[in-house]
């Protein structure tokens, strides 16, 4: 019997041309091998030195290409593949406010989430990620649709303020949070955290539940900040700080913590991040699509955070291809600083795998080649033509070459936790023939969705929520070219009228006008009300009323008026409503109130000493007179019986008060303006 091999039996070795290992020292092996035992890295090494040491059941030889660690994607949200292209070039507001929360709303299951993440992962996979983030809805699916795609994964459930698909209040998705928290803590591919969804979606109430959690389990805790500077401006303004000291304040940050975007950071909250060692996710692509802005990461860096890279969701990027996501960072960078030293290529590709495990808190497991770690290995070819020529004068022009060159259709076999997910290109554990099919016949249910809510202004009001749907009728009228101080002095010493309360509003409506076939009117109105005596100001509201032209019955003195009223509160800015709901004309009408609420005849009434002030159609002034003053009365009603009663005490009032029935006006402000515009 010959003499047994004197090597160490090992279950799989790999060598290719270029083997980075990306760990402290940068070790590079040409040619170099990879020794994997189990799910885990045995040792890295020059080919030669790994073949004499070692006896491999399985061999495999990837030629001309390089290996390195698996691509680590610091965020997204996996699932909203299936949104991809659902609503483009929108401002973020717009874009999330008005379709993606209204569609997930409707269609948002465990199914929809299983299915998003399969196919994600199929993409994901073909492009060398090998760890991602996520941070999105009903995640034990998105948990268990990674799981059975072999990828290593961070799954972040997501918590916010208001009712969600897999929540009807914060408190629930907390619970859910800690139940999925407490089944997955120890799985070895899945890393189960928290996601309470960013400042502007949550409350101190939401985030300290969230870093309960956190420092309960150990878990990581994933957050959106400083994505758009009017976000920032926003935060300034309500809690008079930026958002990271408040969110510092909070104890978001004392445990593992990841932040994504940080578009809008001060150099003072960059160093807290760093101080609490938060890690920082950037998203080129959907920060450039979105217009959010680019993040200052040369500065990061400089001053020592741990800096990754992510893609974001498919909807707002549109694809998931890390290697992409690559050389954006750095030519961003280098436009950024307007320095092309800026972001090389070896700091980049070190962003991506290592850097990127450090910022996900999962570096003592992944992100490198070293022994001990995790086998999740890429290879990625090297012969294609735009890998020609070659120059190794620079000994990092191995990174150069990666970075500027590659693309995803490069990457020929990837292994998570020893295991191989694709070879040859070909996909192992996920097959995305059926997942597309299935994904194309939602599009077209989400299709019909999006085209019903589009039919009319209401569908579009009732989709972005806190809409009171409630037909209301008023009994009003207004008389025009009124002397009103004379009018008030002789109102307070008539007996039959009986003071109740009164207040000073400045208002600033804004009527969006539709050519539909309701001939739609919505208007959203600034309202500043002031105390009548002290002229301070005890409110400001903000209201959006939609109503129609027609009106049901005009009576001698009076217009009962049908109002398909529906009235929401206006939680948005004016440009996100305009450009939500895409108005045919734009008409704004400035005017100043003096408001009496009044009883007369046993019945309440409102009587508005009004002046218009400015106002201007398609932004254009009109010309219409400063300081024009009016009378409104008016009175709420809701039966046929009860508003021909309303206008004859209306009629009665007149009379009382002196007022000409030829000064009537009987129609709404709008029309007024609209009318003068018309006569110049």
């Amino acid at each position: 019997m010959g003499e047994s091999d004197p090597r160490q039996p090992v279950d799989t070795l790999i060598t290719a041309a270029h083997v980075l290992t990306m760990n402290a020292n940068f070790d590079e092996y040409a040619p170099g091998a990879v020794v994997v035992q189990g799910d885990t890295i045995l040792d890295v090494g020059a080919e030669a030195t790994m073949l004499e040491a070692y006896l491999p059941r399985n061999r495999l030889d990837c030629g001309n290409a390089v290996i390195m660690p698996g691509l680590v994607n610091t965020h997204g949200h996996a699932p909203m593949v299936l949104l991809r292209g659902l609503a483009d070039d929108l401002r973020l507001d717009v874009w999330l406010m008005g379709y993606i929360m209204p569609v997930e709303a409707e269609f948002v299951t465990p199914h929809f989430c299983w299915l998003g993440t399969q196919l994600a992962a199929a993409e994901m996979i073909r492009s060398g990620t090998t760890t991602f983030t996520d941070m999105y809805y009903y995640e034990e699916a998105v948990a268990d649709a990674a799981v059975q795609a072999g990828m290593r994964a961070v799954c972040a459930q997501s918590v916010l303020k208001f009712p969600t698909p897999d929540a009807g209040s914060y408190e629930e998705a907390l619970i859910g949070a800690r139940d999925y928290i407490t089944r997955w803590k120890d799985h070895p591919l899945v890393v189960p955290a928290v996601a309470p969804h960013a400042p502007y979606t949550v409350t101190p109430e939401v985030l300290e539940g969230a870093v309960e959690l956190t420092l309960e389990f150990g878990v990581p805790l994933h957050i959106h900040i400083a994505e758009t500077a009017h976000e920032v401006e926003e935060h300034r303004e309500r809690y008079g700080m930026p958002a990271v000291p408040w969110l510092k304040k909070l104890g978001v940050f004392e445990g593992k913590a990841t932040a994504a975007h940080c578009v809008h950071l001060d150099e003072g909250e960059m160093r807290t991040l760093l101080h609490h060692n938060v890690g920082v996710a950037h998203n080129p692509s959907s920060n450039m699509k979105l217009s959010s802005g680019i993040a200052p990461v040369s500065r990061m860096l400089e001053i020592g955070l741990n800096v990754g890279i992510g893609t974001d969701g498919a909807a707002s990027n549109n694809d998931l291809d890390m290697i992409e996501e690559m050389r954006l960072t750095s030519f961003l960078g280098k436009v950024a600083t307007m320095d092309p030293t800026a972001l090389p290529a070896r700091k980049v590709i070190e962003m991506a795998t290592i850097m990127g495990a450090r910022a996900l808190h999962l570096d003592t497991i992944t992100g490198s080649l070293e022994p001990g770690k995790r086998a999740d290995l890429i290879s990625l070819s090297l012969d294609e033509v735009h890998h020609t020529p070659v120059f190794a004068r620079d000994p990092d022009s191995i990174y150069s070459r990666l970075l500027y060159a590659s693309h995803q259709e490069d990457v020929l076999d990837v292994m998570v936790n020893g295991v191989w997910l694709m070879r040859d290109r070909r996909l192992l554990t996920v097959d995305p023939t059926p997942l597309r099919a299935e994904a194309d016949r939602l599009a077209r249910r989400i299709d019909q969705f999006l085209i019903q809510r589009e039919e009319s202004v209401l569908s579009k009001l009732v989709a972005i929520g806190g809409v009171a749907q409630v037909r209301s009728f008023e009994v009003q009228v207004k008389i025009k070219d009124v002397d009103l101080e004379t009018l008030e002095a002789r109102l307070l010493t008539l007996p039959e009228i009986h003071f109740l309360r009164g207040s000073e509003r400045s208002q600033y409506d804004t009527y969006f006008l539709f050519d539909d076939q309701w001939g739609s009117r919505l208007r959203y109105r600034e309202d500043e009300v002031r105390d009548l005596e002290s002229g301070e100001i005890v409110d400001l509201i903000y209201r959006l009323t939609l109503m129609n032209t027609g009106k049901e019955k005009e009576f001698e003195n009076s217009i009962l008026l049908s109002r398909s009223r529906f009235d929401a509160p206006a939680t948005r800015s004016l440009r996100f409503y305009q450009e939500y709901f895409k108005p045919d004309r734009v008409v704004a009408v400035q005017k100043s109130r003096r408001r009496f609420h009044i009883r007369y005849g046993n019945t309440d009434f409102a009587l508005n000493f009004d002046r218009i002030g400015s106002t201007t159609i398609g932004g254009r002034a009109t010309g219409f007179a400063e300081d024009h003053p009016f009378l409104e009365i008016k009175s709420r009603t809701w039966s046929q019986q009860d508003a021909e009663r309303k206008a004859g005490l209306i009629s009665d009032m007149l009379i009382l008060l002196q007022l000409s029935e030829g000064s009537l006006v009987k129609v709404e402000y709008l029309d007024v303006v609209q009318g003068s515009s018309e006569n110049r």
